[in-house]
């Protein structure tokens, strides 16, 4: 990068005290500064206004230090995922939440690909690879049950898997609230979780042989260290149980996610310099249409 005259700057957003979200920033800023990457983080009070969020976010759009914007969730409640996303420049929107990208990794023309679906998707290819399946026939013969709909997992997840021929099952709150979750979720071949609810589903709701990966990043007291530890969506033990596969918390999907974070940032750097991406991943191509 440094012959290319790059230096790829990565910035967070983050409002309030959530004790995942800073752990999350936590580890990206790490990241970043162990591989040389400019970063910056606005860290705004719990009871910031929407307003002040906004122009926060667009005091990193002018910064030209920075190639790469992630707003970490969850937000305070008066301040609009939407509102915050759309103030989001698409060109350093590597989360692909700004309506435009959303738009086009819906037509299956993205400019960036959201890390963590990526990155579930990364893991489930390679694991498929490996174990001697033909990836593309699996995909299509198998039903793919997404729980969660948030703009930067579930939904991009579903789109994903949709891109792979694979039967889409999308789940949130209202499925369980209609009775309908524990039936999808015991149909899936492949279970994707990113509700956000630790211990949501247990080796009673999958069946035997599912594929499970979980999103999930929650805090949950610890009485052994007297703090608080991270766990998944998914009880871990019962679903290994009978799972084929199942991702832990941590250590799963985490470490996959901050790469592909950075992989983005610097595609994002290379493309405000006309430079050309060397892809590890074939998905999220740095086209910006005209």
């Amino acid at each position: 990068m440094a012959g290319e005259g790059l230096r790829p700057g990565l910035a967070t957003v983050i409002a309030g005290d959530s004790y995942p979200a800073h752990a999350y920033e936590r580890r990206v800023r790490r990241l970043a500064e162990d591989l040389g990457c400019h970063y910056a983080c606005e860290a705004l009070p719990a009871d910031v206004a929407e307003a002040d969020a906004v122009a926060a976010t667009g005091k990193l759009n002018a910064d030209p230090r920075i190639s790469g914007i992630l707003v970490l969730r969850p937000l305070p409640p008066q301040v609009s995922e939407a509102a915050l996303y759309r103030a989001l420049d698409p060109l350093k929107d590597i989360e692909c939440v700004h309506p435009v990208n959303a738009g086009l990794l819906a037509l299956d023309r993205p400019r960036f690909v959201p890390s963590t679906p990526a990155s579930v998707f990364h893991l489930l290819d390679r694991y498929l690879e490996e174990s001697g399946d033909d990836a593309a026939e699996f995909y299509r013969s198998s039903s793919v049950v997404i729980v969660g709909r948030s703009a930067n997992v579930g939904r991009p997840a579903a789109m994903l898997a949709m891109q792979r021929g694979a039967t889409v099952i999308s789940c949130d709150v209202h499925s369980a609230r209609a009775g309908l979750l524990h039936d999808h979720v015991a149909a899936a071949d492949i279970l994707v979780v990113a509700a956000g609810v630790p211990g949501l589903l247990g080796g009673e709701h999958v069946k035997d042989g599912v594929i499970a990966v979980d999103v999930g990043i929650n805090a949950v007291p610890d009485q052994v260290i007297g703090g608080v530890r991270l766990v998944g969506d998914l009880d871990y033990d019962s679903v290994a149980a009978r799972a084929r596969a199942v991702t832990p918390v941590p250590g799963g999907v985490g470490p996959v996610t901050y790469t592909r974070l950075l992989h983005n940032t610097v595609a994002a750097a290379r493309a405000g310099l006309g430079v050309a991406m060397a892809r590890p991943w074939t998905e999220g191509l740095v086209s910006a249409p005209g």
